[in-house]
């Protein structure tokens, strides 16, 4: 009842605006039904007789004697009749928002046509579309904006002019690096009046070593990057920040896609394993971890279950996940197609367990020989520390009440050293005492190796997993049928074959089998996920909307063939992302204005066709590095151990144990970029989630963008916007001395790269006037105050 409530309210918005005279099954048609009516009328409910999902069901007699669907008659079909009753006990669906005139129009003609099925247009091999010949040749010579102006015309549309050089040196520096230009760039680029000003400038921000940094978090977003394990005590993750460091990397490399895909998935498989493929495995312990589960088993396949929907949602654009309990009820993906894929990752171990949260996570870079004694030295060092325990526990359980209860909290070592003795007999204190010397032993032989690095990876594997099992309902304690490793079988590709692991192998060789096959040319999902990403931070929003869903809830792509040509451009440029990028960002589609057009606005208004650029706020981080850098403040340090921000007593008492697991670091460590910030899971700064940082826990395919009561308290009266706003004072009376209308000026030059206009400069100028006369405010207090209306202003958090 809940799905079926939830499809019904699904908004009409999500279905993409067609005003062309052809309606197409895959992209118009089955995303209605999925949405409006799959929950009673679909796979797992035939409710009346009558199954939508199948077209011979579809238009097979009803129970009720009639036919739902007519080919080629829309006036018999009862479907239509049912829609577009205006009698609330007929009207379907019965619950929610009825189908709006254009979905039923959309019903209506696809029905007069003949009411033909196809697959849904993900489940369908990427197309080699030829670039459209139309009639703006000006504007068209890019292909992306030939295929864009092709719809457009087809519509009778016009693209928006082109916006003004400092709007775009804006929008391309945020877009590229995430930071805004300096004035001298800014100068720079305005006055470049050469045709090739505008390719240039792209060329340079791409060989920033800002625009790894930058897209390096929508990355992390997706794979739901954090340095903490999340729970209870949400226990630090030892050296996470390498993963971000080696993202950041690979993207200024230019690292080929499919080979990035490949190291994060199998670099410990590869044919040459590095120190790089090896940090790239930490993918795989980005994940929240329980230390205490309640229930070991289930833990342990929540664990695999994390890594399957985080794979199939970032790099197939697959909701596999929901196949987990039982088959998917939209998507052709059964149960058994969700074990298979466990499968592949069935020698994936947990990230730890209480008592050893390093053997499984912490990859130490040095000889076999040595590693192997280290690794044994930990196991040794585990077994013993749950012996002691288990000693421990013995005498604990012959103590009164009051100290059992001590021995639950802080105090439990000063028990131990008080009473321990007192409640084990003469033999069990001998076997404690030997117990402590062995494990003061082995910590000093530890200590006496030498020094490694270590990285957080996939250190230890099972190279013989146990066989996977179907779970009946999802449940790890009711195991069902036998499963192989195999592939959806949506994308019909014969069983892999998986070499058996030679009883010295240290992983099972699935990994790269899965790795091989998702970064492969020729996987219909992975090139066209990839670029609809790169396209959607953008244009604000993918060619498809809903970026980690390709399938049948997804949204349809609004220019499909575009969407197939860039994919296949990206692999025939190596999988190289920067001249992906290049040519999205020449096109004249991304230089459009954000101006309205009123008779594009009333044909489209939610810009399905891009007939203008789409505005939008600022992230949180490209808030916060924004202020650092008007304010003269920006360490440009890259890489390395993330710095802490800074956070008041009222956000640490939110924590059970305030403070706990919260660094100190310096005010210059403080003032890097926020990419550098350490993720703490249970206390995410303020600041961030005033501005819609999001949730760790899970992937992020895009951010909220809100605009709420929270952001304005935040910029006005939060601390950090506010030592911004006195350190952007501190450069004006620097630049402007106590001259008022050169503060004005100064504090708008600097904030927005422009000069000071007159209407603005008398603003500014009554403000102080009446915050020094009416409000008792000496002048430097004033100043203050104006520069935190400047870094208030819409202009500084919004893009055009």
């Amino acid at each position: 009842m809940i799905l079926a409530l939830l499809l019904a309210l699904a908004p009409a918005s999500a279905v993409r605006a067609q005003v062309d005279s052809e309606v197409s099954f895959a992209n118009d048609i089955q995303p209605i039904l999925a949405r409006r009516c799959y929950a009673c009328h679909g796979p797992d409910d035939q409710s009346s007789g009558l199954a939508l999902h199948e077209r011979e069901l579809a238009i097979a007699e009803a129970d009720s004697g009639e036919h739902a669907i007519v080919p080629g008659d829309a006036d018999a079909s009862t479907l239509i009749a049912r829609v577009a009753s205006h009698d609330e006990f007929e009207r379907m669906p019965p619950e929610g928002e009825p189908l709006d005139d254009s979905e039923i129009d959309l019903l209506r003609r696809w029905i007069n046509g003949g009411a033909e099925w196809s697959k849904h247009w993900a489940f369908e091999p990427m197309k080699s579309p030829a670039v459209p010949e139309v009639g703006q040749k000006a504007w068209s010579q890019n292909p992306i904006d030939a295929f864009i102006a092709a719809r457009l015309d087809k519509n009778g549309l016009s693209p928006s002019p082109p916006a003004d050089k400092h709007t775009l040196a804006r929008r391309v520096y945020y877009g590229v690096t995430g930071m805004p230009p300096t004035a001298e760039q800014l100068a720079a680029f305005t006055a470049d009046d050469s045709p090739g000003a505008w390719g240039n400038l792209v060329g340079k921000l791409l060989a920033s070593q800002h625009y790894g940094e930058h897209w390096a978090r929508h990355w992390l977003d997706l794979v739901r990057y954090a340095e903490t394990n999340s729970f209870e005590r949400d226990a630090q993750k030892p050296n996470a920040w390498k993963y971000r460091d080696y993202v950041i990397r690979s993207l200024n490399d230019d690292k080929p896609y499919d080979q990035f895909l490949r190291e994060q998935l199998a670099g410990d498989e590869l044919d040459e394993v590095t120190e790089e493929t090896i940090t790239a495995t930490g993918y795989y312990r980005l994940g929240i971890w329980d230390d205490e589960p309640a229930d070991p088993l289930q833990a342990r396949f929540d664990g695999w279950d994390d890594i399957i929907s985080t794979t199939g949602q970032v790099m197939l654009g697959l909701t596999v996940g929901c196949a987990r309990c039982h088959d998917h009820k939209i998507d052709p993906i059964p149960q058994a197609d969700y074990y298979g894929m466990l499968a592949f990752f069935a020698d994936v171990t947990p990230y730890g367990d209480r008592g050893d949260q390093q053997t499984n996570s912490q990859w130490v870079m040095e000889s076999p020989d040595l590693s192997a004694k280290r690794k044994k030295l930990q196991r040794a060092m585990g077994r013993t520390q749950r012996e002691r325990v288990s000693m421990e526990e013995v005498g604990i359980k012959r103590m009164d009440a009051p100290d059992q209860r001590r021995s639950e909290g802080p105090e439990r070592k000063a028990l131990l050293d008080e009473k321990l003795e007192q409640f084990l007999n003469e033999s069990e204190w001998e076997q404690y005492q030997a117990t402590r010397r062995k494990q003061r032993d082995l910590r000093r032989q530890l200590r006496e190796l030498p020094a490694s690095e270590a990285i957080m990876a996939l250190a230890t594997c099972i190279p013989q997993p146990e066989p996977t099992h179907i779970m009946l309902r999802g449940n790890p304690h009711s195991p069902g049928d036998e499963v192989q490793p195999h592939f959806p079988e949506l994308f019909g590709q014969p069983a892999p074959q998986i070499p058996a692991a030679t009883a010295d192998a240290r992983s099972a060789g699935r990994r790269r089998v899965l790795a091989d096959w998702i970064a492969s040319p020729d996987n219909m999902l992975t090139a066209r996920v990839m670029v609809n990403r790169i396209w959607q931070h953008h244009f604000g929003r993918g060619i498809v909307r809903s970026t980690n869903n390709f399938g049948q809830l997804g949204t349809p792509p609004t220019h499909p063939d575009l969407l197939d040509w860039l994919a296949q451009y990206l692999i025939d440029n190596d999988w190289r992302l920067k001249p992906l990028h290049e040519l999205i960002l020449t096109s004249r589609a991304y230089q459009m204005s954000s101006a309205a057009q009123p008779e594009a606005l009333a044909a489209d208004p939610t810009n399905d066709l891009l007939w203008r650029f789409d505005m939008r706020r600022l992230h949180s981080e490209e808030i916060r590095d924004s202020l650092l850098v008007v304010t003269d403040k920006f360490n440009p340090q890259m890489y390395g151990p993330s710095f802490y921000p800074r956070l008041s007593a009222e956000v640490f008492a939110t924590q059970s144990r305030p403070g706990e697991g919260w660094g100190e670091s310096s005010d210059e460590d403080v003032a890097r970029r926020s990419v550098y910030m350490y993720i703490k899971r249970s206390l995410l700064p303020p600041f961030h989630t005033a501005f819609d940082f999001p949730d760790v826990d899970i992937s992020c395919e895009a951010r909220f963008v809100t605009i709420q009561p929270g952001q304005a308290l935040t910029m006005l009266n939060g601390d950090y916007a506010n030592l911004a706003a006195g350190r952007l004072a501190d450069r004006v009376e620097e630049r402007a001395g106590g001259d008022p209308r050169r503060q004005v000026e100064s504090a708008i030059q600097i904030t927005l790269n422009r000069p000071a206009e007159e209407d603005e400069v008398i603003e500014g100028l009554a403000l102080l006037d009446r915050l020094r006369g009416e409000h008792g405010l000496n002048d430097r207090q004033a100043l203050h105050q104006w520069c935190l209306t400047v870094i208030n202003l819409s202009e500084f958090i919004f893009l055009d």
